[in-house]
């Protein structure tokens, strides 16, 4: 799947071990889906998951919503096999956890052949210090924050300004920016608090995060509209292109909107914003 008009607001994780919400996630207005085998899913139930995954992605159904597997890490008994089973079974993508360096993704890399993108999952302040060079492989495609991960490892405090975490949110996103992949943040876990799931989802978006990892359908709504462009911002767009494109054909050199003067630095965010909104309009007419 081509994925450079493609919307990333919300990206879901669906437990491989629950047939009945990897069914569900046909129809959810995500999107795309993280078909889950490692942290959600227990031991003893990790076989089974992986049959359950590769059976529902052969099945299709999920219609334009990006389609991909968390498989285990490579280092465990599960990962080779995870790897091995679901490469070639309809996923967009492999999401390979606790990566640490670019040898993790070579590795991955040579496991699932040359087609399939690769995502990486940033969760270690050692993948934080490392995140250049795993960014810059020609293979990774997404990068998906861990915040539960990093709290944890960075031994700090949960604040809801998230302060503690935001050298390693804002490395992120730069990292993405200068490899021109995608930058998903980190999930928000009172899942029944809309409010705060909407300033946490506001704040990455601030930050220039492209969209936000879920753990329940019910933080689908409210992600996606912090995500997706909203109404003001598209008129002001259009108004921007079309005033920087008339000063250009008249030869005035200069163009005005709104009391300020409009660049081509400008008229690229406009045309950002525009190409979004046409992305989040195709996944709406599904």
């Amino acid at each position: 799947m081509d994925i450079s008009n493609h919307p990333f607001r919300s990206v879901l994780y669906i437990p491989g071990s629950m047939d009945h919400a990897m069914d569900k996630g046909r129809s959810l207005p995500t999107d795309a889906i993280i078909f889950d085998l490692e942290d959600a899913v227990p031991p003893d139930a990790k076989v089974a998951a992986r049959e359950a995954v590769a059976a529902t992605l052969k099945e299709g159904g999920f219609g334009k919503r990006y389609k991909i597997v968390r498989v285990n890490a490579l280092t465990t008994a599960w990962g080779l096999q995870d790897v091995q089973a679901l490469r070639d079974v309809g996923a967009d993508a492999i999401l390979l956890p606790k990566v640490n360096s670019s040898s993790d993704v070579y590795h991955l890399a040579d496991l699932v052949g040359p087609d399939l993108p690769i995502w990486v999952m940033i969760e270690t302040p050692i993948s934080v210090f490392n995140i250049r060079e795993i960014s810059a492989h020609s293979r990774v495609f997404g990068l998906v924050t861990g915040t539960n991960d990093l709290t944890k490892e960075l031994t700090s405090r949960y604040r809801a300004d998230r302060l503690p975490l935001m050298t390693a949110l804002q490395t992120i996103v730069m990292a993405a920016r200068t490899s021109r992949i995608i930058a998903i943040d980190g999930v928000y876990n009172k899942f029944r608090d809309n409010e705060g799931l909407k300033a946490e989802c506001e704040q990455g978006r601030d930050l220039g995060f492209d969209g936000k990892t879920l753990i329940h359908p019910g933080q689908i709504e409210v992600t996606n509209t912090a995500f997706a462009p909203t109404e003001p911002e598209i008129d002001l767009a259009r108004r921007q292109i079309a005033a920087f494109e008339e000063s250009i054909a008249s030869g005035k050199g200069i163009a005005v909107v709104d009391g300020n003067i409009v660049e081509n630095l400008h008229v690229v965010a406009g045309q950002r914003i525009l190409a979004k909104a046409r992305a989040v309009a195709e996944m709406a007419e599904e």
